[in-house]
């Protein structure tokens, strides 16, 4: 965590106007200080909400996939929140102890296949240059269509946009309960 406060603090539940309550009230996003936070401009997040549910439940990647490119771009950006979350749910859809460790490593660490090192090194080349390189695309297309490819940029967006927000807001982790 880049922050030990907030400088924007999540809503409390007395706080909250009855449009902030509807929006929070879907799935269980009032457990989580990121939504709690952001739910602060209504319409931002209703908007934000419907492209990040895309990303995260709808994407044509692989959910092993989508978090692994998740998870080196929160290391990429520095942004603790958004590993911590991202490591228990890559944890759910297949992702290792090692794998998830040596994220931080990126794709240099010899032990990840070549198809795994092409999606970190998408994560790479996007965060360093917003634009894949041509043998990155290459790697990619022989194993991706381009629904899947166009998900992939777009989930290290979303996630890079989040995590400059998360950094800059200073969400901070769920105190356990």
């Amino acid at each position: 965590m880049r922050m030990t406060e907030p400088r924007v603090a999540p809503l409390q539940d007395d706080e909250l106007t009855a449009e902030q309550r509807e929006l929070l009230s879907r799935g269980n996003l009032a457990r989580l200080n990121i939504f709690r936070t952001l739910v602060r401009h209504p319409e931002l997040f209703r908007r934000w909400v419907a492209f990040g549910g895309h990303i995260l439940t709808q994407s044509t990647l692989a959910p092993r996939d989508r978090e692994l490119v998740i998870l080196r771009t929160g290391h990429l950006c520095d942004a603790g929140y958004e590993v911590h979350q991202h490591t228990a749910i890559g944890k759910t859809v297949g992702l290792t102890d090692d794998e998830i460790a040596r994220v931080k490593v990126g794709p240099g660490a010899s032990e990840w296949s070549a198809e795994d090192r092409a999606l970190l090194t998408a994560a790479d080349e996007l965060h360093a240059d917003q634009c894949l390189s041509d043998a990155t695309w290459r790697a990619l297309s022989a194993r991706y269509d381009t629904k899947q490819v166009l998900d992939l940029i777009f989930t290290i967006g979303q996630y890079t946009l989040v995590s400059m927000a998360l950094n800059s807001l200073g969400v901070q982790l769920e105190q356990p309960a």
